[in-house]
């Protein structure tokens, strides 16, 4: 786990895959996080990422639903996010 408290951080690609794993229109992935359709399109493409609380309910939703990341492994360490530059 990350020092957010989360399995995975919640990239653009994650996000996607986590709604497709779902089967869920990008507004029925919204309605499960309570937020708006625009704010998971900008995750989706990159022009903004998951604040902590989204990063949480993510991840809450991807355990709900055996969602294992489709998109590489899981980082499991603060040092993990320097090397690789991912801020979470």
């Amino acid at each position: 786990m990350n020092s957010q408290g989360n399995e995975y951080c919640w990239d653009r690609e994650r996000v996607q895959a986590l709604r497709r794993w779902l089967h869920d229109s990008q507004t029925e992935l919204a309605d499960r996080l309570g937020t708006r359709q625009q704010t998971v399109s900008a995750w989706e493409t990159g022009s903004s990422q998951p604040r902590r609380m989204s990063q949480r309910l993510l991840g809450m939703v991807a355990k709900e639903s055996g969602y294992s990341s489709a998109v590489g492994v899981p980082v499991q360490t603060a040092s993990a996010n320097r090397i690789l530059n991912v801020k979470c």
